[in-house]
C-alpha cells in the first residue's frame, strides 16, 4: 500500500494500533452447550448482540463452542453419576482452554453443580450463573425470590448459598410442583414443546409463590424462558439465560 504523504501513513498506523488493541481486549469465550441446543442458540445470539451493542460497527464475540449430545448427559445425571459428568466436562473445558478460550460459560444452570470441581482442574475463570443472577437481584433490591429449575438445580445449594451470602431468601415450589416442573423440562421444553397448558401450570405455581411472599422469580433453567416471559408475571422475572450470557459478554470485554 502506498501513501501520498507522511500524515496519511501516520493515520494508517494509528488506526492499526487501535484496531490491534481492541482485538486484544475481546477475550475468547468457551461455551459448553447442547444442554440443550435450543437454549445454546440463545447464548450465542445474546452474547454476540451484547458485544456488538458495546463495540458497535460489525463487531461480534470471539467464541469457541463445544456442543454435547444431551441424551448422554441426561443418562448420567439421572443415574446420579456426577463424578463421571465432572470428568467429562473437565475434559471439554481443558480442550477449550487449549484451543484458546480465556473463560468458560456452562450453558445450563444444572451444570453449575460441577463448578467447584471444575475450577480446580482448569486455569481460566468460569462465569457462574448464580453470581450473575444475584447481582441483578441486588440491583433491584429483591430480598425474597422464588426459583424454578430442574430437580438438580432446585435440590442443590449453589443458588441458595450465593443468595444467602447477600441476605436474599430463596423459595421453592412444593414437592409435587417441583416434580411437575422437572418432568415438563425434560419431556417438553428440552424437546421444543411449548404447550399452553404447561404455561398455565407454571404461572399458577408462580402465583402460589407470590402469595407466600415471593418478590421475584428466577427462571433457573435455560429452557424455561422459552415458555415464560416477563410480561406473563406480576413480579420481576430473572431470566438466567439472558443474565448469564450478558455477564459473559461483559467479562470478555474487560
Amino acid at each position: 500500500m502506498k501513501f501520498g504523504n507522511s500524515n496519511n501513513y501516520f493515520i494508517f498506523i494509528t488506526i492499526k494500533i487501535l484496531e490491534n488493541k481492541l482485538l486484544k481486549t475481546i477475550k475468547t469465550i468457551g461455551l459448553i452447550g447442547g444442554t440443550t441446543w435450543l437454549s445454546t442458540i440463545d447464548y450465542y445470539r445474546i452474547i454476540n448482540q451484547e458485544v456488538n451493542r458495546q463495540l458497535g460497527g460489525l463487531h461480534s464475540a470471539k467464541l469457541l463452542l463445544y456442543s454435547i449430545d444431551f441424551d448422554d448427559f441426561r443418562t448420567l445425571a439421572d443415574a446420579g453419576d456426577w463424578g463421571k459428568l465432572t470428568e467429562w466436562f473437565a475434559g471439554i473445558a481443558k480442550e477449550l482452554q487449549t484451543a484458546g478460550a480465556e473463560l468458560i460459560v456452562l450453558c445450563a444452570n444444572t451444570l453449575h453443580l460441577m463448578v467447584p470441581e471444575l475450577e480446580q482442574l482448569i486455569q481460566i475463570p468460569i462465569i457462574h450463573v448464580a453470581d450473575a443472577t444475584v447481582g441483578e437481584l441486588r440491583s433491584q433490591n429483591i430480598r425474597k425470590t422464588a426459583l424454578l429449575g430442574t430437580k438438580f438445580t432446585m435440590d442443590a445449594t449453589f443458588f441458595k448459598d450465593k443468595l444467602l451470602q447477600h441476605d436474599i431468601e430463596l423459595m421453592l415450589p412444593d414437592a409435587d410442583e417441583r416434580r411437575y416442573i422437572n418432568q415438563s423440562i425434560f419431556d417438553e421444553l428440552d424437546r421444543g414443546l411449548l404447550l399452553t397448558e404447561t404455561r398455565a401450570r407454571y404461572l399458577a405455581i408462580i402465583q402460589n409463590l407470590i402469595e407466600k411472599g415471593a418478590e421475584a422469580v428466577i427462571l433457573g433453567c435455560t429452557e424455561i424462558p422459552l415458555l415464560i416471559k416477563p410480561e406473563d408475571c406480576t413480579i420481576p422475572v430473572f431470566d438466567t439465560t439472558l443474565i448469564h450470557a450478558k455477564a459473559a459478554a461483559r467479562f470478555a470485554l474487560t
